[in-house]
């Protein structure tokens, strides 16, 4: 805004499925990934790594995204977990929750799910064990 430019925009892309490509399986990657086609499965950043995800408005992703930049336009089914920062473009579409130390939406982007302010990239696998834990706390509950 107000003329900054963009930090994503000279991102260095290592990997690329290009519109009509379908991978069936979790990808794990490092570096930069830009996705146009569809990909059936979780997508995840090596622990550790600045990874980028770049998902064009022709990209699909059906499963948990575990990647600490990204800038998203496309759709994807399911949770999605930036540790560093989550843009969501006009045509981004998301049915799932969205966890993110900082986030920037545009106009048009739609979130079905919740939107959870993790500060200072607080990891998406203590969410998950913060989970487990209330879904366990609740069936002992239930058991007495």
């Amino acid at each position: 805004m107000f003329g900054k430019k963009k930090a994503f925009s000279s991102a260095r892309i290592d990997t690329l499925v290009g519109q009509g490509t379908e991978i069936n399986g979790d990808l794990i990657f490092s570096g930069g990934l830009h996705v146009d086609g569809k990909i059936n499965g979780n997508v995840v950043a090596e622990q550790g790594s600045t990874a980028i995800l770049i998902l064009s408005e022709f990209g699909r992703i059906e499963g948990e995204v575990k990647v600490p930049n990204m800038v998203l336009n496309g759709e994807i089914i399911g949770d999605v977990y930036g540790s560093i920062r989550v843009e969501l473009a006009p045509k981004s579409r998301i049915k799932g929750s969205v966890y993110y130390n900082l986030i920037e939406m545009a106009i048009g982007a739609e979130v079905n799910g919740g939107l959870i302010h993790q500060p200072d990239g607080l990891q998406s696998q203590k969410v998950l064990e913060d989970k487990s834990q209330w879904s366990g706390d609740n069936e002992a509950a239930t058991e007495k």
